[in-house]
């Protein structure tokens, strides 16, 4: 798409007027009682933009697309967070976008060849077993996070990334069945559900359900495209089962869940208001309140609520900037997610490394939006990018360049081999 000069500026020019008409925003309607607040933020924000567009001159892809909607949609997050109860740059949220956009370049170069991933698969595996002890061993009681100092690390962040490539890497194996009793099993399959349900107990045990769907949605999309993938030969009933298997097990999920989440799934919010139902209650008051083109830049009062930056950020933003910037900012995050759908993939890999990306970013976005808007329960999970955070932003920043690297693979070429006849001229 961008492979002309005139393309690139053009693009590059409409991701600065998007934001200098953000940031007119914030200087017309703003709540900032000095204004080199304003200046600094604009600063940031424009300058962050041009030097990204002079050093991505540098990296030669066939489309820019994921790349710039990701700088585009960063942004506005640093926008936003930096409006919130009033205008000041929020330079830790500012340095995450930083970190996200290096990590992106990282995931970007690393799974851009299939092959290559393909023989660091047990990496992968390895990766992953080691964040699962880290979890067990460093987070303390019953935690998800690493504390040092006022610094913290939430490890089964980077478990997503890793999940979504043991995923991929599996695909070719399902053409090797082994005959185990009466089935025949593909043992990257048994491995994939043992790590799941690993995950799956980790996270019950360290009361962080919210999260788990994001787990689930990968690897469900990975079994899809396992049970799809054109050699695999699986039968309608091998996946009929599949399918009754989950179902079984997303009914006793709800039966069994724990005392906290019944009382989530059940609570009446308003009559609640300042128990279980106090955050939601409070969220859907303050998009009420700010109606489609809000009460201003940082004149809203819901930065008062305990994770208004973080797990309530829609409901935030929907008051301070109005349900319009609200959804213009999702529609953003799903025209990312959908570029792969308009310029498929070139392998079979690299489709379902897209597949998966998409699942996690998509459950994830919606378990924050609807839980905000009391749809579904509150279960506390961040918007990707949107939301304040050091592990969730770095590893998306990650998942962007792996769905980067699927519209711009590299595929070696099989080094030649010599004849036998030409062997047999040089040995004599």
């Amino acid at each position: 798409m961008y492979k002309n000069g005139l393309s690139y500026f053009s693009s590059a020019l409409f991701v600065l007027a998007a934001h200098a008409a953000m940031l007119l925003n914030v200087f017309a309607n703003g709540k900032y009682e000095n204004i080199n607040d304003v200046i600094i933020l604009s600063g940031a924000v424009l300058g962050l933009d041009i030097i990204y567009f002079i050093v991505m001159l540098f990296y030669k892809q066939m489309t820019y697309t994921i790349d710039f909607i990701l700088l585009l949609i960063l942004n506005m997050s640093v926008i936003f967070q930096s409006c919130f109860g009033g205008v000041h740059l929020s330079v830790k949220h500012f340095a995450m976008c930083i970190g996200a956009l290096v990590t992106c370049r990282f995931g970007y170069l690393l799974c851009r060849s299939h092959k290559w991933i393909q023989e660091q698969k047990k990496y992968v595996y390895i990766g992953i077993g080691i964040l699962i002890l880290c979890i067990l061993t460093l987070t303390g009681s019953r935690s998800m996070w690493i504390q040092i100092g006022s610094f913290s690390l939430q490890p089964s962040e980077f478990i997503k990334p890793l999940l979504v490539l043991a995923c991929a890497t599996s695909v070719m194996e399902q053409q090797n069945k082994h005959k185990v009793l009466c089935f025949n099993i593909v043992y990257e399959n048994v491995i994939l559900l043992g790590i799941i349900v690993l995950i799956c107990g980790l996270q019950w045990w360290c009361r962080d359900l919210g999260s788990l769907p994001t787990f689930v949605g990968i690897y469900v999309c990975g079994l899809f495209f396992r049970l799809c993938y054109p050699k695999a030969k699986l039968s309608k009933k091998a996946i009929a089962g599949c399918i009754a298997v989950l179902a079984i097990a997303a009914l006793a999920a709800l039966k069994f869940a724990p005392s906290y989440v019944q009382d989530r799934l059940f609570v009446d919010i308003w009559n609640d208001k300042s128990g279980n139902g106090y955050q939601q209650s409070q969220a859907l008051i303050a998009i009420a309140e700010g109606g489609w083109f809000g009460k201003g830049p940082g004149n809203g009062d819901l930065h008062n609520v305990f994770a208004y930056e973080t797990d309530i950020v829609f409901s935030t933003i929907c008051e301070e900037w109005g349900l319009l910037y609200a959804l213009m900012m999702i529609f953003a995050i799903l025209l990312m997610l959908s570029v792969p759908l308009i310029n498929p993939p070139r392998s079979y890999f690299h489709a379902t490394m897209a597949a998966g990306i998409c699942a996690a970013f998509t459950v994830q976005m919606a378990l924050n939006i609807f839980g905000s808007c009391n749809l579904i329960p509150f279960t506390g999970v961040t918007i990707p990018f949107i939301s304040q955070g050091g592990s969730s932003m770095v590893t998306c920043g990650f998942l962007v360049g792996m769905l980067s690297a699927t519209q711009s693979p590299v595929f070696k070429k099989p080094k030649k081999k010599k004849s036998s006849a030409k062997q047999g001229r040089a040995s004599a």
